[in-house]
């Protein structure tokens, strides 16, 4: 009985612990994280001219494809991310078939039909960013595809 109790106790003190650890913030945002963060909406969002740093972009988007200067001397960053989205989807219902007066035994009948499907996708995102001599943002451009 001494025993069990001890089983239970170092258990339960087990399970705490990993409670608490899952409940723990990570310190750092690995960068595949930060690039799925490439959308139209976090581009407008974090995206300011005149305001938003090289710096700022980074921690937002991660690393850029691409860094170029352009025709002035000013450094111009590309990025480009791909996803596949896929999708499962089925539906089922009622659909109802009426007769009509008139016709043979009129009356109603109820039946039911069902669908599945499988969907994917690509979608494309491309962002241009432009900076001035201070590494501030002076122009930016995205654009996304599905297809």
């Amino acid at each position: 009985m001494n025993i069990t109790m001890t089983l239970v106790r170092a258990a339960g003190v087990l399970g705490f612990g990993l409670v608490l650890t899952g409940c723990m913030a990570p310190q750092s945002q690995p960068v595949t994280e930060r690039d799925a963060a490439l959308t139209q909406g976090n581009v407008q969002m974090n995206l300011r001219l005149g305001q938003t740093t090289k710096a700022d972009v980074i921690e937002t988007f991660g690393a850029p494809n691409v860094t170029t200067r352009d025709g002035e001397g000013n450094e111009v960053w590309s990025y480009q991310r791909a996803a596949r989205v896929s999708q499962s989807s089925s539906r089922s219902g009622l659909w109802n078939i009426l007769l009509f007066p008139g016709a043979r035994g009129a009356g109603g009948a109820l039946g039911t039909s069902s669908s599945t499907g499988f969907e994917t996708a690509s979608r494309m995102i491309t962002l241009i960013i432009k900076f001035d001599a201070e590494d501030v943002v002076t122009d930016f451009n995205s654009r996304a595809a599905t297809f």
